[in-house]
């Protein structure tokens, strides 16, 4: 059986994905269609430490793919959650039968998320010769606007109640999706958070004060620690969240370890589900619909794995597209404002550094750069777009975003205007 474990890359090195568990079995014959899924543009030869060679595969996302085995799923107990129609409930888990081969299956699944998230027509402008945009609305899946990272917590959050713990432990950027996700999501769970949160040197000793996602994880009483961007360079993101897990262990606690994105074989189970839905959702639909292309961003990978098995089993069929283009944070803001502006989708930002998650808006942004660019390769097709969501990073941009937008003025009330005091009510 060929395996799969995600691996990220900087310019010019390629890192193994730290803390990444092991992934999803999928049989040889399958394997194959789904890695082309991925788009793949070559195939590149590592030589590890370990004392077996690895291929790895090289995505248009930059994100690589290897593979390796999983081990088998601690047993479950009953979780003593109840609420109306379902929510924040625990239940077995069914698997679409065109997965039902894979290994190892879920064994249950919190409904956590608002589901299932509505797709509709995307009016962007200019647009190659008959090229239909669709957007499947992540951004919508609830939880404090957590996007993406619903569908995967919905999983990992199952196995962390399955387990006994009374904790969670995650990490990621200062103003981590993710990190903000989770800390709602345990909170819903009467689960304990501890976030490790890398920030820049000179501040990691300082309050990071109450913006964006750090004003709802501090809100919901997320326990932060900060560490330095070279810091969490020179000792990784597995090694940090093991110092935290033995810390807590010596103190009797009984913490579940997520890691960054939530992005291994058990959180990609959350878009090999989403491929159900839109499947789903496509056979409710007037008429026979199908897509060309699934475009969506690749930060920690698990989103676009997730789709790409999934789309690959299932008759979807589309070829999974992560999109991610470098560019600088004054193109993207503007480009998110300009979006937002025409067709009132508001699209998450990219944070600047070459570290950072691809957001929606760099993913947008390179789709609308590359249909630019090459229009014959994406005219007559059918796009489905999702929005990963992410909306509460951009508040951490307003200092940058306030060239951008305008459109306010003082009232110009004519001295003429008949006044009387009292006569408009305020509330």
């Amino acid at each position: 059986m060929l395996k799969c474990s995600l691996w990220w890359g900087g310019i010019g090195k390629v890192f193994p994905y730290a803390n990444a568990r092991p992934a999803i079995t999928v049989p040889p014959n399958r394997i194959s269609g789904a890695l082309k899924n991925f788009s793949i543009s070559r195939a590149l030869k590592l030589n590890p430490t370990q004392k077996q060679q690895q291929t790895v595969f090289l995505f248009a996302c930059r994100r690589n793919c290897s593979v390796t085995a999983m081990e088998e799923e601690a047993s479950t107990k009953h979780h003593n959650s109840s609420s109306l129609y379902g929510f924040l409930s625990k239940k077995p888990y069914d698997p679409p039968s065109w997965a039902s081969h894979l290994n190892p299956i879920p064994s249950h699944i919190f409904s956590l998320g608002h589901v299932p998230t509505p797709i509709h027509k995307w009016n962007l402008p200019n647009l190659p010769n008959n090229t239909e945009v669709w957007l499947k609305r992540d951004d919508l899946s609830g939880m404090q606007l957590s996007g993406n990272k619903v569908r995967k917590l919905e999983f990992l959050l199952a196995e962390a109640v399955a387990q006994g713990a009374d904790c969670i432990i995650t990490i990621g950027g200062i103003q981590s999706n993710h990190a903000r996700a989770t800390a709602v999501a345990a909170k819903y769970l009467d689960l304990d958070c501890y976030l490790i949160l890398r920030t820049s040197k000179v501040l990691v000793d300082k309050d990071p004060g109450l913006t964006g996602n750090l004003l709802v994880e501090r809100l919901v009483g997320a326990h932060i620690d900060l560490v330095s961007k070279e810091e969490y360079a020179k000792t990784g993101s597995l090694a940090l969240t093991n110092l935290l897990k033995e810390k807590l262990i010596s103190e009797r606690r009984k913490p579940y370890v997520i890691p960054v994105g939530g992005s291994n074989s058990l959180g990609t189970w959350g878009y090999i589900e989403a491929v159900r839905e839109i499947e789903q959702q496509l056979q409710t639909g007037n008429g026979k619909a199908e897509f060309d292309d699934i475009v969506v961003a690749c930060g920690s990978g698990g989103t676009t794995a997730g789709l790409a098995i999934g789309s690959w089993l299932s008759e979807l069929k589309a070829k999974a597209k992560g999109l991610g283009y470098a560019m600088n944070t004054p193109e993207e803001l503007k480009f998110v404002k300009e979006v937002a502006q025409t067709t009132g989708v508001v699209l998450d930002p990219v944070y600047r550094h070459w570290w950072s998650t691809n957001y929606s808006g760099k993913a947008a942004r390179g789709m609308m750069k590359d249909m630019a660019e090459n229009p014959m390769k994406w005219a007559g097709r059918k796009i489905l777009f999702i929005h990963t969501g992410g909306l509460l990073g951009l508040f951490d941009k307003t200092a940058e975003m306030a060239s951008l937008v305008g459109n306010w003025r003082e009232m110009d009330v004519p001295e003429s205007t008949l006044r009387k005091d009292g006569s408009g009510k305020m509330f």
